[in-house]
């Protein structure tokens, strides 16, 4: 929740004007609400892609505030985060609720980012793992495994967000490494993103990990110089 119209239209010109032509790494941005048109308007021209942050898990009704999938896709959106920590540990969301809405957003040609990550109680009790198993088992109480071909998954550490710490690489390596197994045989095709505390300055040693294919950034995409950089890391 950053930003105003006349802020974000700098930033989206200075990272638009520096990512031009076809590349190998492909870039989502994904603004609040109320910014998307505006968003993907100064984006168009380019391979930059647009997304949202959160998405209604039903279709449409009386759900005063809520934005549904097909909302978004009547914009021209490609991605929704969904699972983020902070809608899990500030809104609430249930593992249920958030796997409906993974439902919600392939039912409208949508690709779901789904977020999964344990906290620093899990973390330091040895609890990761199976945290990450419940969030994803969720959703596939729901669907069947094969539909994560058009889905994304990011590994987002709760302890290593906005917190300046990093996982370590052998400590991400093996959470993508769970996530991959638990997607069974198309988890080689699945783009597992890491997302905490990822820096121009760490970003080319992340993305060399063999089962890291991206990140999922926050506070670096505020800043054009900073997210370009990584950008051209992921290349």
């Amino acid at each position: 929740m950053n930003g105003n119209l006349n802020a974000n239209g700098l930033l989206l010109k200075a990272i638009a004007s520096e990512w031009q032509g076809k590349h190998s790494a492909d870039v989502v941005i994904c603004p609040p609400f109320p910014y998307l048109a505006h968003t993907a308007n100064l984006l168009s021209g380019s391979e930059i892609m647009t997304g949202a942050q959160t998405v209604s898990e039903y279709e449409k009704g009386a759900y005063t505030g809520e934005v549904s999938a097909l909302m978004l896709a009547d914009l021209d959106c490609k991605f929704v985060i969904i699972g983020h920590n902070e809608r899990r540990r500030m809104q609430r969301e249930s593992d249920r609720e958030i796997a409906e809405k993974f439902v919600q957003c392939q039912s409208a040609g949508l690709i779901p980012i789904l977020c999964v990550g344990e906290s620093t109680e899990d973390r330091d009790n040895g609890l990761y793992l199976q945290t990450i198993g419940r969030q994803l088992n969720a959703v596939f109480d729901l669907v069947d495994r094969s539909v994560f071909c058009n889905a994304v998954v990011a590994y987002e550490p709760v302890w290593a967000v906005g917190t300046g710490k990093t996982a370590t690489p052998c400590q991400a390596e093996e959470v993508h490494r769970f996530i991959r197994k638990q997607l069974g045989e198309i988890g080689q095709e699945v783009r597992i993103l890491y997302g905490g505390s990822v820096k121009a300055h760490n970003a080319k040693d992340l993305f060399a990990l063999a089962d890291i294919d991206g990140a999922l950034l926050g506070g670096a995409s505020l800043d054009a110089d900073e997210f370009l950089a990584i950008c051209k890391a992921a290349e």
